[in-house]
């Protein structure tokens, strides 16, 4: 049976997300800025249009802002997950196979599908996600993951396909390929580009004829898979359960300078539960912590960065135990007299529940210690982040992340549910 792949990218998503619940920023440009409201990072197609880089600072576009009349939000990121998890779950309505592939991008099997007219199908598809979510998305469907990307960037650009480009026994494959910059491949980074560059091959067809041994050894074999790819040989399966990540990190930078060790102690205790709350949804126990703190490297004042880390006798994921030592470490590594911009925490080792090495003079798999840790998951996941925390992360928290744009968690908090009012006619 011939694989057939589809690759759904929601179009715009964090503006798009912002725009399903304010119609009042339905027809204006939006963007989206990142973490302390610095760059942006999210754009409507208007803001696109206007010339604003993705990345550019936003004390260097507000006269745009203003004069363009942009809506400007900060980071919502409960909302875009809840969003995300949203399409992702219309998606399974339309095929048993399906690859989270990242935020706002998912792969379907549509291996077997091969008597419908898949152009009219992934149609369906994106009228369904909009109808049900409000978040338009774009759709490219080929026999390989790689050519489902290419057929994704098409269908984005180009107005005429309707948000869906199929690819499947196109005759004009060759001419869309000679069409796509090689560095446009999905798998060829910067320095794979370069290196084909060097060798005249500028374009994805170029590539695609290229001598194969010669991209084995210049780009090993994953190269090579790409190629097979452009062939329309599937060498990238559909992964349905991601392996669990090798290392979990949070860091945030602070919405202003902190000073004080209680600050930084409190931080990093958030940090380490969040962490640690995304170690326990993985089932992964974590060897090794490490912490680390920064100034701000682009102020002309004093400098100073520095981690620490701690290896355990035996794994853990109890946001209690991580959290006390992180503190530890912390006090460890603070010197006074300096602003610090940023702090993190670093979960490595992970291994399997159940694969822990007991040790005789630790006690980390005490039946009530896990149950408490899976009620304040539970209670997490169904109210929203933050709605309980350990002790040692504070309550009103001023190192907080700036964010005076932020929107209403519509869908994750009862006082931000949309109320709609009737009005007499």
């Amino acid at each position: 049976m011939k694989k057939i792949f589809a690759l759904v990218d929601c179009n715009n998503f964090y503006a798009s997300c912002e725009r399903v619940f304010n119609p009042t920023v339905m027809n204006r440009p939006v963007a989206v800025l990142s973490n302390n409201d610095g760059c942006v990072v999210a754009r409507s197609d208007e803001v696109k249009a206007l010339g604003v880089v993705l990345g550019t600072p936003y004390f260097k576009c507000q006269k745009q802002v203003r004069k363009h009349n942009i809506a400007i939000f900060s980071s919502n990121y409960t909302l875009y997950g809840d969003m995300s998890q949203r399409v992702m779950e219309t998606l399974e309505q339309f095929t048993p196979d399906i690859e989270i592939y990242s935020i706002d991008e998912a792969f379907l099997s549509l291996s077997g599908f091969e008597h419908l007219n898949l152009y009219q199908y992934g149609r369906n598809i994106r009228r369904t996600v909009e109808k049900w979510t409000g978040i338009p998305v774009s759709i490219g469907i080929a026999a390989t993951k790689t050519l489902a990307k290419i057929a994704t960037r098409i269908a984005k650009k180009e107005k005429s396909f309707k948000g869906v480009c199929s690819l499947v026994n196109d005759s004009r494959l060759d001419d869309v390929l000679k069409a796509t910059p090689v560095e446009n491949i999905w798998g060829i980074g910067r320095r794979s580009a370069k290196k084909l560059h060097a060798r005249g091959l500028y374009n994805a067809k170029r590539f695609k004829y290229a001598n194969a041994k010669w991209v084995k050894k210049h780009l090993t074999v994953v190269g090579l898979r790409i190629q097979q790819e452009l062939w329309e040989t599937s060498c990238i399966p559909l992964e349905q359960f991601p392996p669990p990540k090798k290392q979990i990190i949070c860091s945030r930078s602070f919405g202003r300078p902190v000073t004080s060790l209680h600050d930084l102690r409190e931080a990093v205790s958030d940090y380490t539960h969040q962490a640690a709350m995304k170690l326990r949804k993985q089932k992964s126990l974590a060897e090794v912590l490490q912490v680390y703190i920064a100034t701000n490297r682009f102020k002309a004042e004093p400098q100073y960065c520095n981690a620490m880390h701690v290896t355990f006798p035996s794994a853990t994921a109890d946001s209690f135990q991580l959290a006390r030592f992180a503190c530890r470490c912390m006090e460890r590594i603070f010197r006074s007299g300096y602003r610090y911009k940023k702090a993190g925490v670093v979960l490595a080792g992970l291994i399997p529940e159940g694969e822990s090495q007991a040790d005789l003079f630790w006690n980390t798999s005490s039946l009530r210690k896990q149950k408490l840790m899976d009620g304040l998951d539970v209670i997490n996941e169904k109210y929203g982040h933050g709605s309980i925390r350990i002790a040692s992360a504070g309550i009103r928290q001023p190192w907080q992340m700036k964010r005076d744009f932020m929107s209403p968690h519509y869908t994750t908090r009862w006082n931000d549910i949309p109320v709609v009012k009737a009005t007499e006619s």
